[in-house]
Parts: C-alpha cells; sequence; structure tokens
C-alpha cells in the first residue's frame, strides 16, 4: 500500500472530522467523542444582565463552532489563568508595564485586547507543541524547554531537529574507524589518543583538561571499553537540561541552562548540514541577502567543507554570540577520523549558573562565520557593512564583523 505524509496537523483532521461528522480511531475521533467538548482556548470575555461569559475555542472544533459559555460550565482553571494573565500583560504594556484593571462599567473587551489574548493562546499551544517534538526527536536524556515572554514569535517555521550530521550527497561523514582500543580500564598506554598522537582530553572527573586549538579522540564504536569508559563524552549528548528562550533585547531566540555547569564541562554539539565549501559560498550569498548564516568552517585541517546549521540542526542553532563568551569551541574524533571532518564540541569556559544565557564567540577560531538567528540584520565578514554586536559585554567589540 502506499502512503502518503499529511502537513495538516492533528487538530485540523480532527475538525475535519466533526464537520463531516465521521470518526477515525487513528486521530481519536470515535462515535463517543464525536460529540465531546474540550476547552482548546478562551478567546473573549463579555458580561451580559451582570452575568460573566467566556468565549470557547473547544479542542478538535472549528472556530465557527466557538460558544458563549458561564465560568460555572468550564472546568480548566490554568486556561483561565493564562486568559487573565495574557490581558493584564496587553494592558499593562500600554501603561509602561503598570497594571490597569477595565472598568466596572465595561460589558466587553476591546477587540484588539481579545485578538492578542488569541494570539498569545495560539503561541503558547504551538510553543508546546513543539517542546514536545524536540524532546521526542533528541537523542540525550536531558529535557528540551521553551519560553517565549517577550513577543509573539512562535517557533521556527523552516527548521528541523537533527542529533548528528546530516551530510550533503557524496560526503560521507562515517570513514576512516576500523578497529578501536583494546583497553580495559582507559585510559591505557594505546588508549585512542595516545594512538592518534595526543593525550587524554579529560581528567578523572570527566572535565577537559586540553588547551583550546588541541583535538579530542574519544573512544569509539569497536573499542573494547563500555559506555563508563571516561574518555566518552561528547558522543553521549548533552548532559544539562536546556531551555530555548525569547531574548528581550533584540537577539531573537537565545539558549540558558537550567543547571549549574562546572567549569571545562562538555555542554552540547554543534550539527547541522555538512556541505562542501563551494556550496557554502552559493548558500552564503542567498544568507547575505537574508541577513544570517549559520555556516560553520571546518577548517581543523582544511576548508574543504563546513557546517550548514540554517535548517538542520540541535540546540546549538539558537546559541547566541558573546565577546565573553562561556562555550569554547574543540574539534572531536570519534568514528571518524578523517580531519576534514571534525566533531564540533562546545565546553564551558567557567562556571555557568543555572538559568544564565550560553554563549560563544562567533569570531574565535573554528566558530561559524558570523550568526544564529538571534541577531537581525546581520552581514558576512567579506562585506564592509559592519553589524553591531548586541551582547552587552564589558569587553564587547562592538560588532559582530
Amino acid at each position: 500500500a502506499w502512503y502518503v505524509p499529511c502537513l495538516a496537523s492533528l487538530e485540523t483532521l480532527q475538525e475535519l472530522c466533526r464537520k463531516e461528522n465521521l470518526t477515525c480511531k487513528a486521530i481519536g475521533i470515535t462515535n463517543r467523542s464525536l460529540k465531546s467538548y474540550e476547552v482548546e482556548y478562551l478567546c473573549d470575555y463579555k458580561v451580559e444582565e451582570g452575568k460573566g461569559y467566556y468565549l470557547v475555542k473547544w479542542k478538535g472544533w472549528p472556530e465557527s463552532s466557538n460558544t458563549w459559555e458561564p465560568l460555572k460550565h468550564l472546568n480548566c482553571p490554568l486556561l483561565i489563568q493564562n486568559f487573565l494573565r495574557d490581558k493584564s500583560e496587553y494592558l499593562s504594556r500600554g501603561r509602561g508595564g503598570k497594571a490597569m484593571k477595565l472598568r466596572n462599567h465595561v460589558k466587553t473587551l476591546k477587540p484588539a485586547i481579545a485578538d492578542y489574548i488569541v494570539k498569545k493562546a495560539k503561541q503558547r499551544i504551538a510553543l508546546q507543541r513543539w517542546k514536545e517534538e524536540l524532546n521526542r526527536k533528541k537523542n540525550h536524556k536531558a529535557m528540551i524547554l521553551v519560553e517565549n515572554t517577550v513577543d509573539l514569535e512562535g517557533p521556527p517555521l523552516d527548521f528541523y531537529y537533527i542529533n548528528e550530521y546530516k551530510p550533503a550527497p557524496g560526503i560521507n561523514v562515517l570513514n576512516g574507524i576500523t578497529t578501536g582500543c583494546e583497553c580495559a580500564d582507559c585510559p591505557a598506554e594505546k588508549c585512542c589518543p595516545k594512538e592518534a598522537g595526543f593525550i587524554l582530553a579529560y581528567n578523572k572527573r570527566k572535565k577537559l583538561k586540553i588547551q583550546p586549538g588541541l583535538p579530542i579522540y574519544e573512544c569509539n564504536s569497536y573499542c573494547r571499553c563500555g559506555p563508563d569508559c571516561p574518555n566518552r563524552i561528547v558522543q553521549k549528548g548533552t548532559p544539562y537540561s536546556l531551555c530555548i528562550f525569547r531574548t528581550n533585547n533584540g537577539r531573537g531566540w537565545g539558549v540558558k541552562t537550567l543547571q549549574k555547569i562546572k567549569t571545562n564541562s562538555f555542554v552540547m554539539e554543534y550539527v547541522g548540514e555538512v556541505i562542501t565549501s563551494e556550496e557554502a559560498e552559493r548558500r552564503g550569498q542567498f544568507y547575505d541577502n537574508q541577513g544570517n548564516t549559520y555556516l560553520f568552517d571546518l577548517d581543523y585541517d582544511s576548508d574543504e567543507f563546513t557546517v550548514d546549521a540554517a535548517r538542520y540542526g540541535n540546540v546549538s542553532h539558537f546559541v547566541n554570540h558573546s565577546c565573553d563568551p562561556n562555550l569554547q569551541v574543540f574539534n572531536v574524533f570519534i568514528d571518524n577520523l578523517d580531519l576534514r571532518l571534525p566533531r564540533i564540541a562546545l565546553f564551558s569556559t567557567r562556571t555557568i549558573k543555572a538559568g544564565e544565557e550560553l554563549t560563544f564567540d562567533y569570531q574565535m577560531k573554528g566558530s561559524i562565520d558570523l550568526t544564529s538567528d538571534s541577531a537581525e540584520g546581520l552581514s558576512p565578514p567579506k562585506k564592509s557593512i559592519r553589524t553591531v554586536c548586541k551582547c552587552g559585554a564589558m569587553c564587547c567589540r562592538g560588532y559582530l564583523n
């Protein structure tokens, strides 16, 4: 049988089924639930004959089915709380941040207020779905949260979460490894770093002990050692719960840690599409017109390949620049010894407190050419137009390029 992927959301399919009075067990519409009603969000409020009514959007039903319901018919305290908070937030914006209550004689909300409340409700649902999608796709135990208390921006429309490099046709990111170490207890004399001519990158506490610029060689899938080997750090994925959040100073999305991170700890890997430098040059011209780029040159040994995290990437896609960063870039080799194709790992340069934003210097050696989606109106270093840096660091260079 042929299967065609459907681009419609589950809620849209449910609405269509209910509209046509059809059942479909695959999407949760049965004879029993065909006429069931669950509040999705509250759209408006009015007072008639001294009694308050909320305009309800029912989950799985089209907006044409919205109804006005008295409070006693509703059993959704969290949605009511969100409604009141969004209303208060809209009113306070017009008062310079000061709270303002509606006058007692006002019987209905202004259309602009109701419109804002609906947009916030839809944004909240969209961000929740995005958070669930990110956590389904990630391959590490730590959680990914999403937060926007700044504006009405929703999830990026053309971004797909991946856990490892996505090679372009003709590029092999898994080659060069045919054997591994025979260590019963790493590190030993013949362990992977030693075989490559370098020292073990981690100390006994599994913290980084080498200087920036030196490569990291971890044990691979052919090695005799098990998953608890102290030389298996980056390959286990992000160990910290992180939050993708909307910044309040015009830098777009950013990433903050929800846990304390100690100095020299692995935080995350930078992944994306692996493309040739020629293709990167072509894409770069297109990104220039958009005002941003996610191109990260893999220049440890040569400039033959580039990582493009514009459409495919992980949490690192959203990490902002800083002239005084708390993350540092390192080249890592695990199941691939091709010096042209290192994996890119970000390690902490100092202790990072829970709730603190994660940043790295886009101009440090081995870093991306310029920017994440956080900075607007950015141009590549090759252009004469200089982009103002908004990192706010005491040592800020003033410009990103």
